[in-house]
This record gives structure tokens, sequence and C-alpha cells, in this order.
């Protein structure tokens, strides 16, 4: 499954990881994505959303 939040796209970041000695070798950025139970048009979904997106209340969560 693709590590991709369903609200707002954000997705993985490539970036490189750089040693005290220099030596530099490729590393991801992974969003960090939760799984939520999410009320939609009258009913619940489970989705995958990132923090920033439940933070700023871009989901409304089910009880």
């Amino acid at each position: 499954m693709a590590k991709r939040c369903e609200v707002c796209g954000k997705g993985p970041v490539v970036g490189r990881r750089v040693s005290h000695a220099h030596n530099v070798s490729p590393r991801r950025f992974e969003p960090n994505l939760q799984r939520v139970r999410v009320s939609l048009n009258g009913g619940t979904k489970y989705m995958r959303v990132c923090t920033r997106c439940l933070r700023s209340k871009k989901v409304v969560k089910a009880a």
C-alpha cells in the first residue's frame, strides 16, 4: 500500500543521510500516517491520514 495521505496527498520525500565522516547514502522521509475512522457523508470509513491533517481539523474523527 502506498505511503500517501488520502486527504492532502503527502507522500515520501527522498534525501541523503550524511555521517560525521561525510559518507553520503540515500534515505527516505516518510509521512506520519495514522489509520483513522473518519465520518464522511453520514457514514464512517477508515482512512490513512497524516498527522498534520488530523491536527488542522481537515478530517473529522468518528466517535
